[in-house]
C-alpha cells in the first residue's frame, strides 16, 4: 500500500447487509446506482463509455464488488475519471484506498470534508443513545478514526461545478456532516442526495435488511447538526428533483418523491429528528 494513504486504526469490516445487497439498477442511460451491503455508491456516465464517475466508495472491504461492478457497467480494465464523494463517512469512503491505488485517479470532496479525509480529525462519535432501533445502538462499533488520502484528495471547485460530470452542480447540504453535499443535473432535475435524506430508516435493522421504502432524515446515530440539515433538506425539495438516489435505501422518483420529499421539508422535527440523542436541542419545536 502506498505509505501516503492509511485507513483509520479501528478500520474494519462491518457484517451487516440488506436484502438488496449486490443489486443494481439504471435509473437514466447514465445514472446507475448499486447497493454494496448497506450503502449505495452510484456510477455516473453513459455505458462502455469512458467519460464516466464513481460517487461514493462503499463499506469497508468491498473494493473487490465495485472493481466488478464499474468492470460489468463500463468494460473489463475500464476506470472512473474521478471519485466524488458526498461526504467521508466509513460507509461511504470504505473501499476507496484499493479504489485509487488500482485506478489512479483523484478524489474529490467538500473543503470542509478535508480534515476527516487526511487524517486530520476524527468525526464526532456515534450516538447509540438515539431512538431508532438496532443499527444506531450498534453504532459505536463503526470506524470513526479518519482515513488518510493524502494529496490524492483536492477540494470540489468553488464555482459549485463537479470535475468530470458535466451538467451536474454539487451542492452544499450540511447537517448529517459540516461538508456534505449533494449533486444535482438541472436538464433533467437528477439528484445524488447522499445522506441529506435517505429513503429507509436507518436506525432500525429490519427496515435496512429488508429496505423498506419510507423517506427519512439522514441516519441519526451520526448526524450531528439536525438545524442544518433540515435547512439542507428544504434546499433540496425547493429544487423539484425528478428522481432521487440516497446513501441508504432505494430511489425514488416522480409523485413518490415529490410527495414525501415535501412532507419531509415540512414535518422534519416529526419525522426525522429523533426525541432524545445526544446531538439533539431540547428545543427542537
Amino acid at each position: 500500500m502506498e505509505n501516503d494513504m492509511n485507513y483509520g486504526n479501528d478500520y474494519k469490516f462491518i457484517p451487516a447487509s440488506s436484502v438488496a445487497s449486490g443489486n443494481g439498477l439504471e435509473l437514466l442511460p447514465d445514472l446507475f446506482c448499486q447497493t454494496i451491503q448497506i450503502v449505495n455508491f452510484c456510477m455516473v456516465g453513459e455505458p462502455k463509455s469512458e467519460e464516466f464517475v464513481l460517487v461514493d466508495a462503499g463499506m469497508p472491504e468491498t473494493a473487490g464488488e465495485i472493481f466488478a461492478a464499474v468492470a460489468e457497467r463500463f468494460g473489463e480494465d475500464s476506470r472512473p475519471k474521478a471519485i466524488i464523494l458526498t461526504h467521508g463517512h466509513f460507509d461511504h469512503v470504505g473501499a476507496i484506498i484499493e479504489l485509487v491505488e488500482e485506478w489512479k485517479v483523484p478524489v474529490y470532496a467538500h473543503s470542509m470534508e478535508m480534515p476527516f479525509l487526511t487524517g486530520q480529525k476524527s468525526y464526532p462519535e456515534p450516538d447509540p443513545t438515539v431512538e431508532g432501533g438496532l443499527v444506531a445502538k450498534m453504532s459505536p462499533m463503526f470506524p470513526n478514526e479518519p482515513i488518510n488520502l493524502g494529496n490524492h484528495v483536492k477540494p470540489l471547485p468553488s464555482d459549485h461545478s463537479v470535475p468530470e460530470m458535466p451538467g451536474w452542480r454539487w451542492i452544499h447540504t450540511p447537517g448529517h456532516t459540516p461538508g456534505h453535499v449533494s449533486f444535482f443535473r438541472d436538464k433533467d432535475r437528477a439528484l445524488i442526495a447522499g445522506d441529506a435524506f435517505v429513503t429507509v430508516k436507518q436506525e432500525s435493522l429490519y427496515s435496512v435488511m429488508m429496505q423498506e421504502k419510507e423517506i427519512s432524515g439522514p441516519p441519526r446515530y451520526l448526524t450531528t447538526d439536525w438545524h442544518a440539515s433540515w435547512e439542507s433538506v428544504r434546499k433540496l425539495e425547493a429544487l423539484k428533483p425528478s428522481i432521487a438516489v440516497t446513501g441508504h435505501g432505494l430511489p425514488l422518483s416522480g409523485e413518490e418523491l415529490s410527495i414525501s420529499l415535501e412532507k419531509l421539508a415540512a414535518e422534519f422535527d416529526k419525522i426525522a429528528i429523533p426525541d432524545f440523542g445526544k446531538y439533539v436541542d431540547e428545543n427542537k419545536h
